[in-house]
């Protein structure tokens, strides 16, 4: 659906290869300017990914969007979500101590119950699968605008445009972080509902076409539809549109 280019892949080193070259380049007595340095280059990167995640996001969900850009930024926003999300883990937790099962395995017991590592998880879940679900770019939006506000607050608070435009909505997004959080995971909660729901029902459709169990399905789904259709025609006649469109998704 969408390329992934190996360079993507290299993007989460940067910073920290800029700050090796730089520390052997001054040597190791300015050793206190260089973690104020990797702070700095560690927090302009997230910003800058933040920004380029949330706009490539957006593009994702404008309606009149071509569906070929769509699908594109689509992956390259999971994309970038995760490689904010792993660098955020290395940044933190650094790497394993040595490459071996025992000091992996401590190493991950570190990191498996971070907000970092899930989502990283969770965005590798998506581009490594063929589903387009715009509602899973929820979270990474809500992570988006408040990386994004923080940026714009502290460094255009001056600015007469920002005052004007954008002082209050950041300010909003700022105070409600929580709000924003119980949002993210009620989308999370609803989506795995709609994998699971997604999942059950392609299978159930497998099961009522395939000769060996079509015949068992068929006539349990014929009882259910004499049961509930008539309900439906005579309280609920407005569903009648959806339930002929997945009728048709089914029967093909």
């Amino acid at each position: 659906m969408f390329s992934t280019q190996p360079t993507y892949s290299i993007i989460p080193c940067l910073p920290s290869l800029f700050i090796l070259v730089n520390f052997i380049l001054c040597g190791s007595k300015r050793g206190y300017s260089i973690v104020l340095l990797e702070a700095n280059v560690s927090a302009i990167f997230d910003l800058r990914l933040a920004k380029a995640v949330f706009a490539v996001a957006v593009l994702v969900i404008i309606p009149f969007a071509p569906r070929n850009l769509s699908n594109r930024a689509y992956g390259l926003a999971f994309m970038g979500f995760a490689c904010s999300s792993l660098y955020s883990v290395y940044s933190l937790y650094g790497k394993p101590r040595a490459w071996n099962l025992q000091a992996v395995q401590v190493w991950f017991q570190s990191v498996i119950a971070t907000k970092d590592f899930i989502y990283f998880i969770y965005c590798l879940t998506f581009v490594a699968s063929r589903l387009y679900l715009k509602f899973a770019l929820l979270p990474i939006l809500c992570w988006a605008l408040e990386h994004v506000a923080k940026f714009l607050r502290r460094n255009f608070s001056r600015s007469s445009l920002y005052r004007k435009y954008l002082e209050e909505p950041c300010v909003w997004i700022e105070s409600n972080t929580t709000t924003i959080s119980i949002l993210s995971s009620q989308a999370e909660i609803g989506l795995g509902f709609l994998l699971i729901l997604s999942l059950f029902s392609s299978l159930l459709k497998l099961m009522y076409h395939a000769p060996v169990t079509g015949g068992y399905h068929q006539s349990v789904w014929a009882k259910i539809g004499r049961t509930v259709n008539p309900p439906i025609h005579r309280y609920a006649p407005f569903l009648n549109t959806p339930i002929s469109a997945v009728q048709r998704w089914w029967f093909r």
